[in-house]
C-alpha cells in the first residue's frame, strides 16, 4: 500500500531520530526551558532574522491556532479567514469554543485576500458596533488548505491592510516548507517576520514526529503567552522532545530540502497527471494535489494506495487529494501513475 493520504503519514526525518536517540539519556530541566529549546529558539530568530520575537513550541497545528487566537482577542473580538480556512473547517470548532467567532469571506484559489478582509471589516461596522462582534485578527495559511502560495505582494498587500484596520496577522504555516520552497516563490523567511504579527514553522507535516515553532514579532501578543499555552494543555513537560526536533531541521535548512523533496514528487505526480488529461480543482505549486476522477476507477485505486475523497464533482466523478511528504519516493508515484494508465 502506498499512502498519498497526507504529509505525516511517517516517523520523522533520520537526521531528527538520531539526534532524538543520541540525547535520550540527557537529563534537562522541562517545559520548554532546556538548552535544546533555547539553541532551537536562537536559530529560528537568526534564519528569520527577528532578533526580538518570542520563539515557543506546541505540538500540533490545531493546538497552536487556538492558543495563539484565544490569548489575542478580547471576548467579543472575533479572526477573520477563508471560508476554506482551517480554522474554519477542520478543527472541530476550536476557536469558538473560546467563546470566539471565525468571520469567513469567500476564498480565492484558497486564499483570503485584502479587499475581502476590508469587505469583513465593514460589515461589522469596522469594528465599532457594539451589537456585533469586532473583528482583530486575520488569519491565513501558506500553503493553503489547497496547496495554493500567496505572493509577496498579495502577503505585502494583506500586511498593509490589517496594519490599517488594526487588526493582527497570523500565519498558519504548518505547510510552510512546502510553500517557500515552491516554484516561483519571491517569499523569503525574513519577509514573514516583517510582514506577521506571529506565524508558526510547521514541523509535523515536514518531517518532525510532532511539533510547530511558533514565532511572535508584535510586542503586543507577547506578554503572558506561556500562561496561555500552559491554560490550553499546550506546555510540553519534556519540551526539550520539540526543541531538540526544530535546532536538527534548522541546521543546513534541512527543514526546506524537506519541503522540496515533497515539491518535487508532487510535481511530478502533477504533470504525469496533467499527460493523462485529468482535470484539477486548482493549480498548486506544493505537495497538495487535487485531481478530479471517476468514481469508478477510485474504488480500484484505493487497492493500491491510500488517498482521501475530497468532494462529489458529479454523479460520477470526485476530486480527491494526493499529498506527497519528506519520505515519499519516487517510485511511489510512478506506481500511483501506472495505476492511473492502466
Amino acid at each position: 500500500m502506498y499512502f498519498f493520504r497526507n504529509d505525516y503519514s511517517e516517523g520523522a526525518l533520520p537526521q531528527v531520530m538520531e539526534a532524538l536517540n543520541r540525547t535520550n539519556l540527557c537529563s534537562t530541566v522541562g517545559y520548554g526551558l532546556d538548552p535544546y529549546c533555547r539553541e532551537a529558539a536562537e536559530k529560528i530568530r537568526h534564519r528569520f532574522q527577528c532578533p526580538d520575537a518570542d520563539v515557543h513550541f506546541l505540538v500540533g497545528g490545531t493546538q497552536t491556532n487556538q492558543t495563539v487566537i484565544a490569548a489575542a482577542l478580547r471576548p467579543w473580538e472575533a479572526a477573520i479567514a477563508a471560508d476554506t480556512g482551517h480554522i474554519n473547517v477542520h478543527e472541530t470548532g476550536a476557536i469558538e469554543a473560546t467563546g470566539h467567532k471565525v468571520c469567513t469571506a469567500p476564498h480565492v484559489n484558497g486564499k483570503l485576500t485584502a479587499d475581502a478582509i476590508r469587505s469583513v471589516f465593514a460589515a461589522h461596522g469596522n469594528g465599532k458596533d457594539e451589537h456585533m462582534v469586532a473583528p482583530k485578527l486575520v488569519y491565513i495559511s501558506n500553503a493553503t488548505e489547497l496547496g495554493t502560495v500567496y505572493t509577496k505582494k498579495e502577503l505585502e498587500d494583506i500586511s498593509h491592510t490589517c496594519r490599517e484596520l488594526g487588526l493582527y496577522l497570523f500565519l498558519d504555516g504548518a505547510r510552510l516548507a512546502p510553500a517557500l520552497t515552491s516554484p516561483g516563490n519571491k517569499v523569503t523567511p525574513e519577509d514573514l517576520a516583517d510582514l506577521c504579527d506571529a506565524f508558526y514553522i510547521g514541523g509535523t507535516k515536514n518531517g518532525l514526529l510532532f511539533g510547530e515553532a511558533l514565532v511572535i514579532t508584535r510586542d503586543s501578543l507577547k506578554g503572558g503567552f506561556r500562561h496561555a499555552i500552559k491554560q490550553r494543555g499546550g506546555m510540553l513537560a519534556k519540551g526539550r522532545l520539540l526543541g531538540l526536533q526544530f535546532s536538527t531541521i534548522l541546521d543546513d535548512d534541512l527543514w526546506l530540502q524537506a519541503g522540496a523533496h515533497a515539491n518535487e514528487q508532487a510535481a511530478r505526480l502533477s504533470a504525469g497527471l496533467k499527460e493523462l488529461g485529468y482535470d484539477m480543482v486548482v493549480d498548486s505549486p506544493t505537495n497538495q494535489l487535487f485531481p478530479i476522477l471517476e468514481n469508478s476507477q477510485i474504488a480500484r485505486l484505493e487497492q493500491e494506495f491510500s488517498f482521501e475523497h475530497w468532494a462529489a464533482v458529479s454523479d460520477t466523478h470526485t476530486a480527491v487529494r494526493f499529498v506527497t511528504s519528506w519520505a515519499t519516493k519516487p517510485e511511489a508515484v510512478d506506481a500511483l501513475l501506472a495505476a492511473l494508465r492502466r
